[in-house]
């Protein structure tokens, strides 16, 4: 009996903690420990990035020397034209939404730090497609095989922070199953 409700509840788990990873959103934080600064390689931080629609962005920086700009153009990005952006940000923190696809365009408001590189085009892809994968587990109490239908999590970019503590409980719970507790 012990040994079907750990197996129901490691398997209620599993479902819980896919059904959870699939709407996650990656929360990319410009810079890293850095932030948006002139001293930051905000070129190669943002190389090896993967932007989806559903992410956000956040950016911060020292609002005394800094500010951020969302411009126009391909052509107002790099040419650092800083004069008609389509929102400036003055606050030190902003968090940003990728709401559609396609390429947004972010530059320091400051022409001198963009012309240095403090600049970033950013790339949005559409959401990953999740591809429901069957998962079946045998119950060890009377040997009936159990089936259910788990979708596949986003593939997320290595460095970039999935807020999904979830993970820990699932690891927890199969312990405990492996256990025998």
């Amino acid at each position: 009996m012990v040994a079907r409700v750990l197996l129901f509840v490691a398997a209620a788990m599993v479902v819980f903690t896919a059904a959870t990873v699939a709407g996650v959103q990656v929360h990319h934080v410009v810079g890293d420990d850095r932030g948006w600064d002139p001293s930051t390689d905000v070129a190669s931080w943002s190389s090896n990035r993967v932007f989806r629609v559903g992410d956000k962005i956040w950016f911060t920086y020292s609002s005394a020397q800094e500010s951020l700009v969302e411009l126009r153009s391909e052509e107002d990005f790099t040419s650092c034209d800083v004069t008609n952006p389509i929102k400036m940000y003055t606050d030190g923190l902003n968090t940003i939404s990728l709401e559609g696809e396609g390429i947004r365009y972010f530059a320091s408001g400051n022409t001198e730090s963009c012309k240095n590189g403090l600049k970033m085009p950013v790339k949005i892809q559409p959401k990953e497609q999740k591809v429901a994968q069957n998962v079946v587990s045998m119950d060890v109490a009377d040997g009936n095989v159990v089936s259910m239908d788990v979708a596949d999590g986003p593939t997320l970019p290595s460095t970039s922070t999935n807020l999904n503590g979830l993970s820990y409980l699932l690891a927890i719970g199969l312990s405990i199953c492996l256990l025998g507790l």
